[in-house]
């Protein structure tokens, strides 16, 4: 790719067309996230337990097909993923308000659709993590990586600012067809890019055990991808926990309505916007891997701000503390994800990019039922005390490991494997 100096990838047209891709999908991610679990608190009074469920069934499907997902990702031109997935998606958020209208609307039906739309996610994000080297090459995915999180958390800022409105003004089940427009929109996008993709190499000898053990054999024999795998597992597990609850407390602890709890979504996303714009320097300054374990270490304590808020000052500074935790997020993702696509061959990128979603997502619906069973027992309050403490512990990992030292994103060898599989001595680049 040429590219001018100043806008960088942005001056590509096929990078354009992903990146708007990337802003209309993410618009209606950010709607689905806060209508679906609004659909069964205001409009079917579900209780934390069920809200727990909610949340194990919109990420089940990591557990279900995680792993598999990878191996069928490597199979099959990730583009064509990614449109036929947005499409499906699209088609099966309907059923919430075509359900609603016709006063047919269950807590069973909206446990279905987001088991079913959590697994069409599933291949969706494993060909979009996979689809990048192969789109910007790999001497740019850094500034790549950098780019689409920033535009993500930049929606993430708007995303819940027009979506409390909107969930006031349509009520919850309307709001999900403009999520069906987005991902519509989203569709269309990655379907009008140009640049050719390789045919994944086929053969009638292919197996999927074969296939899946090798991905897994790869991941947790590699000395930084292992240590990042169990940072993510723990951090997702309790971030998770604390989310389950977050809209619970906000809704029934401090009273706030869909459009004071879309701007503490987007007061939160703001950090991430802000880490996104800081972490290709931050991630210059003190290197890959070091940033891995560093931002957990030095953001996710904030977290405990938020269940000793009250309306006023204390809820600001709360939000405030979300904030961070969201910024040191994404400079961590962002410094993970350069590493993992770094170090990976091109036929691993997606079993490699599912056994990760699988371990961090995986983990997600036992943390969605762990959440909604605590906050049955102790209390919403209580449960984002835990999960603010689960939070800062997963930088321990990382630190114990050559990350703490692997300042560089390391080379890809000529047969295929990363330099830093050799061994941790050679992976870690001071």
């Amino acid at each position: 790719m040429s590219r001018s100096p100043r806008l960088g990838l942005l001056r590509e047209p096929d990078f354009r067309r992903f990146f708007a891709a990337t802003v209309a999908g993410q618009l209606a991610d950010r709607f689905v996230f806060l209508a679906l679990p609004l659909v069964a608190i205001v409009w079917l009074e579900a209780d934390e337990f069920e809200v727990g469920v909610l949340t194990a069934m919109t990420t089940a499907g990591s557990l279900l097909i995680g792993l598999p997902a990878g191996a069928w990702v490597d199979r099959w031109r990730k583009r064509t993923i990614m449109v036929n997935t947005d499409l499906l998606r699209a088609v099966l958020l309907l059923l919430v308000p075509l359900a609603w209208w016709a006063d047919a609307l269950t807590i069973w039906l909206l446990f279905a659709v987001a088991l079913a739309h959590g697994l069409l996610t599933v291949l969706f994000d494993v060909g979009y993590t996979s689809y990048l080297p192969a789109l910007v090459g790999r001497e740019h995915l850094v500034e790549g990586n950098a780019k689409i999180a920033a535009v993500r958390s930049a929606v993430s800022i708007s995303g819940p600012g027009v979506a409390g409105p909107l969930v006031a003004w349509l009520g919850a089940p309307l709001t999900l067809v403009v999520s069906c427009a987005g991902m519509l929109l989203s569709a269309l996008g990655v379907l009008r890019i140009r640049t050719p993709e390789l045919r994944p190499p086929g053969g009638a000898s292919r197996r999927l055990v074969r296939e899946v053990a090798e991905g897994l054999r790869f991941v947790l024999g590699h000395p930084l991808l292992r240590p990042m795998l169990i940072t993510d597992g723990i951090f997702s597990l309790f971030l998770v926990t604390y989310q389950t609850m977050l809209l619970v407390f906000l809704s029934r602890h401090l009273g706030l309505g869909s459009f004071g709890i879309g701007l503490v979504l987007s007061v939160m996303a703001c950090g991430g916007f802000t880490g996104a714009l800081l972490a290709r320097r931050l991630i210059a300054r003190i290197g890959s891997g070091p940033a891995v374990w560093l931002a957990p270490l030095c953001t996710a304590p904030s977290a405990a701000l938020m269940p000793m808020a009250r309306p006023g000052w204390l809820l600001w500074l709360a939000m405030t503390g979300l904030a961070l935790v969201s910024a040191g997020g994404v400079v961590r993702l962002i410094a993970q994800v350069g590493l993992q696509q770094a170090v990976t061959p091109d036929r691993l990128l997606g079993r490699m990019s599912a056994t990760v979603r699988f371990v961090q997502w995986g983990s997600m619906p036992i943390a969605g039922l762990l959440g909604g069973t605590l906050g049955g027992l102790l209390g919403a309050p209580a449960v984002l005390w835990i999960g603010a403490a689960g939070m800062t512990v997963a930088f321990l990992p990382a630190l114990l490991s050559p990350l703490r030292a692997t300042r560089e994103l390391p080379a890809m060898t000529a047969a295929g494997s990363s330099a830093a599989a050799a061994s941790g001595s050679t992976a870690a680049r001071t």
